[in-house]
């Protein structure tokens, strides 16, 4: 009546007693390259070795007769949430500087936040002309490098920079002014300020690295094309920084010092 095969018929039978269900079930798939244990291995050597090759791990793998290819194995570990990515630059640590780092956090971190709203953070930072900030990825056809939109225009030696001195305390920034040479400390101290025992190689714990972050930023856009634009543009930018943007980087200032105490004084994410 249905014009079924009786073995059609029998199948379906059969299959409801076992599976409980005439649906079409998911199939077991492609058996997996890797067994537990090679996938825990490779985990393991990345935890460990963060700059190991998948060409080396491959090669390790068919030493112990595991055969696969080192896109396999890149694949496995993005499946396991490792993915190969370009390193932080961070300052270089001496063990002297771990330890000056943290002691300087826990001596400050139970400060109270009026006194980190109290402190000018200061420091110098370099503006180039054509610096890191000006560089962007361009969406481009093969053989099109060249042409004048897929290009990034340079001068020879960068076409100028100025060092910049700033300030800004939690109410805001402050002065910004172009320097020749270093303001040191002991410029400083003739001026009659009191100041922290600063740890070398910390910029992570001086705020004023956000802020000539967003400075760097703001003033590429606006493209200068001469150091006279781009020091103006730079006093222009500094001055619109908003006051709750310096706030939050002061009032988050104990944060940074529980980080350095937690990484037992190797540089933070600050």
């Amino acid at each position: 009546m249905l014009n079924i095969p009786r073995e059609t018929i029998g199948s379906i039978i059969c299959k409801f007693k076992a599976k409980g269900t005439v649906e079409t079930l998911p199939g077991r798939g492609r058996k997996k390259m890797l067994t537990s244990t090679a996938v825990h291995y490779l985990k393991r050597r990345v935890e460990k070795s963060p700059r190991v090759t998948a060409e080396e791990l491959r090669k390790d793998l068919s030493d112990v007769g595991t055969e696969v290819s080192a896109q396999t194995i890149r694949r496995t570990l993005r499946n396991e949430g490792l993915h190969a990515r370009t390193p932080r630059r961070t300052p270089l640590l001496s063990p002297k500087n771990k330890k000056s780092r943290l002691q300087y956090a826990k001596s400050n971190v139970d400060k109270p936040q009026k006194f980190w709203d109290n402190v000018l953070w200061t420091d110098e930072t370099k503006l180039e002309l054509f610096g890191p900030m000006d560089q962007c990825y361009v969406w481009r056809r093969k053989n099109k490098a060249y042409e004048e939109k897929n290009t990034l225009p340079t001068v020879k030696h960068g076409g100028g920079s100025i060092m910049l001195w700033g300030c800004f305390a939690s109410a805001g920034t402050g002065k910004l002014q172009r320097v020749q040479g270093t303001m040191n400390r002991a410029w400083l101290q003739i001026k009659g300020w009191n100041i922290l025992e600063w740890p070398s190689q910390s910029p992570d714990l001086n705020p004023i690295e956000n802020l000539w972050w967003d400075l760097k930023k703001a003033v590429a856009v606006r493209k200068p094309t001469n150091v006279t634009e781009l020091e103006a543009f730079a006093h222009d930018e500094w001055a619109k920084i908003p006051v709750d943007r310096c706030k939050t980087l002061v009032s988050s200032y104990a944060s940074r010092l529980k980080a350095v105490i937690t990484v037992k004084g190797c540089c933070t994410k600050y």
